[in-house]
């Protein structure tokens, strides 16, 4: 969705003066009016306070906190205390969980859908009030995977670290805390304080999770942002703007270039060398460099851990990779996926959709049965990964275009076309998490 300068004005200048819950409800029919235009049918107080509410059966949480609102910080401690009941509300989100390329599983929390259609609203409301660092790429209007792996085409050195269990590592106590300083400023009245609890309590929901206490890791059970909803992209680039204004200061001393995408850092370089003082030359991508340890040191301040197993230095003269893409000489998917698509429009023309089908299907349980029963739609399956192969490598593209034409025919003499617009979810399960955003964002 595209959002007018006009529109954007309008929300910051009633979220500026918004000072009560109808206040709030009011600039989130708004946002929902922007949405669905003519086909909108307004939230209702009593909608609103049921999502308010929706954990109250099962979490109490008690507050600590100390405010300085001359930064950009707000320092809060949060002790949540589970109480058992015999009659609990159903839960407002559908778990389910999809494959990661490492083979683990990843779990997806999607709300229901009156909750989602606030999320909604309140995600456009966010996006009109913030603007991303510049080195966040992830879940930005108008980036994507690309803009991320620009930076660092043709690098000699790209080095990727992975932050672990990233959406659930924030707490609704670090959203609520967030809110209350610039650009947001809901800490300056005790009324809008109120209506930052409002915000963090719509995006988050309580979860089994790990916590590191005492060098250990425990399960505790959190009110934290769940992946699936859809403020939690953009609440965690809120929450990750000094992370990202500290790690792209780290950048340019040593001279590197830095993105983020979601949970996926990048830095890359021409070099591997740094001066530390006259006399003594380090190498910048070793344990225990001058480098890593100012990273390490600036993820865990900002209450973050690295998936240790993720860190990866990538040299020239082997395949780079930075959110999937190979970013060696230019942007590119690896070569399996054309390969893969190649595949699959060489059996469907050579053996009619029936029998290309059993092929495919055989390779689809095999890879994705686990999560899904229903029978995969071919056509729709390979719509998609042309679509990201557009996105990736340009519509002018000779594989591409010689793909997608390959496509085109075979699609109008099948019976077997399907026009329906793509269902995200679908998406999220054939072709991928990521790429499926992506698409679903185009």
């Amino acid at each position: 969705m595209i959002i007018t300068l006009e529109f954007r004005k309008k929300v910051q200048t009633a979220f500026g003066r918004m000072q009560s819950k109808s206040d709030f409800l009011s600039l989130l029919n708004l946002a929902k009016q922007e949405i669905y235009g003519e086909k909108t049918i307004p939230f209702s107080e009593k909608q609103f306070n049921y999502y308010l509410t929706k954990d109250s059966s099962i979490l109490k949480s008690k507050i600590d906190f100390k405010i300085d609102l001359s930064g950009d910080t707000a320092v809060i401690n949060e002790n949540v205390i589970v109480e058992k009941k015999n009659q609990q509300r159903k839960s407002c989100y559908t778990t389910f969980t999809i494959r990661k390329k490492s083979g683990k599983d990843r779990t997806i929390h999607a709300p229901v859908k009156g909750l989602k259609e606030f999320q909604k609203a309140l995600n456009i409301i966010l996006q009109c009030l913030y603007e991303p660092h510049s080195a966040a790429t992830g879940f930005v209007t108008g980036k994507s995977i690309v803009d991320n792996a620009k930076k660092h085409v043709g690098q000699t050195y790209v080095y990727n670290i992975d932050l672990k269990d990233f959406f659930p590592s924030i707490d609704r106590s670090r959203v609520w805390g967030r809110l209350l300083v610039a650009p947001f400023n809901l800490g300056n009245s005790n009324e809008r304080r109120t209506l930052s609890n409002f915000i963090a309590t719509i995006c988050s929901t309580p979860m089994t999770v790990e916590r590191l206490v005492s060098n250990e890791w425990v399960m505790q059970t959190k009110s934290v942002l769940p992946q699936g909803a859809p403020t939690s992209p953009t609440l965690t680039n809120i929450i990750c703007e000094k992370l990202d204004k500290r790690l792209a200061g780290v950048a340019k001393r040593f001279g590197l270039n830095y993105t983020r995408y979601a949970d996926d850092i990048t830095f890359s370089s021409k070099h591997n060398t740094y001066e530390v003082s006259d006399s003594k030359v380090e190498k910048i991508f070793v344990a225990g460099s001058s480098f890593d340890c100012e990273v390490r040191k600036i993820i865990s301040e900002q209450n973050f851990h690295i998936k240790e197993s993720k860190v990866r230095l990538q040299k020239k003269g082997y395949r780079q990779e930075v959110t999937g893409l190979v970013v060696n000489d230019k942007i590119n998917v690896s070569r399996r996926y054309i390969k893969q698509l190649r595949q699959w429009l060489y059996l469907w023309e050579s053996y009619g959709y029936e029998k290309a089908y059993s092929f495919f299907l055989n390779y689809y349980l095999a890879d994705k049965g686990h999560v899904k029963s229903e029978k995969p739609n071919m056509a729709m399956v390979i719509d998609g990964k042309l679509l990201y192969l557009k996105m990736v490598k340009g519509n002018d593209d000779g594989t591409y275009l010689k793909l997608k034409n390959r496509f085109d025919l075979l699609l109008g003499s099948s019976p077997q076309n399907n026009t329906e617009k793509v269902n995200i979810v679908d998406l999220i399960f054939d072709i991928g998490l990521d790429e499926a955003m992506t698409h679903y964002k185009k």
